[in-house]
């Protein structure tokens, strides 16, 4: 009788046993489940927020671009595109009028090809609609926008303002080129630039999570596609080893007083 018992009461803990690690299996197995939609959810995200601008049009800088899988950038200007460039002082729309010369990286190692315009070129844009010659613009006395700062521009009677807004983590300052006194560089996290109108609510023109030794710039105010509102052309490098420039016109906007037309990125990292 004693064996017996015995015998039925070690059956009950084997079942117990197995129960207990069925269910920790369980738990597991659905723990393991939820990080995978996790990361699947997270890939998703991101892949949207990739895709969430295109170009209008091309643009291109008078730089150099690396080969890439036998493509180059600077293969597809032609003499059809419009060059934006500056000439003692002013600002003029006049067809692309360049070389193209071929290269090597010594740095990268790779093929590349550099655009060499005759022109003192502001940017290139594949948009022929726009209307040739002189192109209206302002002077920019504050190419930076640090957070915390506004400035204003007027153009045909109506005021334009463009504010900074973040985290300065580090102040500090630099010697420009040309200039005899220190100006403010500050290191900036969790950047947004802001634009608006007396008459408009404040509207995001751009943001920036962080930046490696550099900054959001101001190259242009103008109104480079002839509609009486105001253009703009940002300097917005996210690190020191690239260059990348963001154009914002009007006329392309629906709500908003500028739309981002087109975006161009140029790396030189080894």
């Amino acid at each position: 009788m004693k064996k017996l018992f015995a015998l039925v009461f070690l059956f009950s803990i084997l079942v117990s046993c197995t129960k207990a690690k069925t269910k920790t299996e369980e738990a597991n197995d659905t723990l393991s489940v939820k990080k995978e939609v996790s990361s699947i959810e997270i890939k998703s995200v991101e892949t949207v927020v990739d895709e969430e601008f295109k170009n209008d049009f091309a643009i291109l800088l008078a730089s150099t671009f690396r080969d890439w899988e036998g493509e180059n950038p600077a293969k597809s200007l032609t003499k059809n595109w419009i060059d934006l460039y500056e000439k003692n002082g002013k600002y003029y729309l006049g067809k692309a009028d360049f070389d193209l010369e071929s290269g090597f990286s010594e740095c990268s190692g790779d093929s590349t090809k550099t655009i060499e315009s005759r022109n003192k070129t502001v940017l290139f844009m594949d948009y022929p609609e726009l209307k040739l010659g002189e192109v209206k613009s302002l002077k920019i006395s504050q190419k930076r926008i640090w957070p915390k700062e506004k400035i204003a521009f007027t153009f045909n009677n109506v005021e334009y303002f463009l504010r900074g807004e973040g985290d300065i983590i580090e102040k500090g300052e630099t010697m420009e080129d040309g200039s005899e006194n220190p100006v403010p560089w500050h290191k900036v996290e969790n950047y947004k630039l802001f634009i608006s109108t007396k008459d408009t609510p404040e509207k995001l023109l751009l943001k920036e999570d962080s930046f490696n030794d550099t900054f959001v710039e101001l190259i242009f105010v103008g109104d480079i596609d002839r509609d009486g509102k105001l253009d703009f052309i940002f300097s917005a490098n996210r690190h020191y080893e690239e260059e990348r420039v963001i154009l914002f016109l009007s006329s392309k906007a629906k709500e908003n007083l500028v739309k981002k037309v087109s975006e161009i990125v140029r790396t030189f990292d080894c």
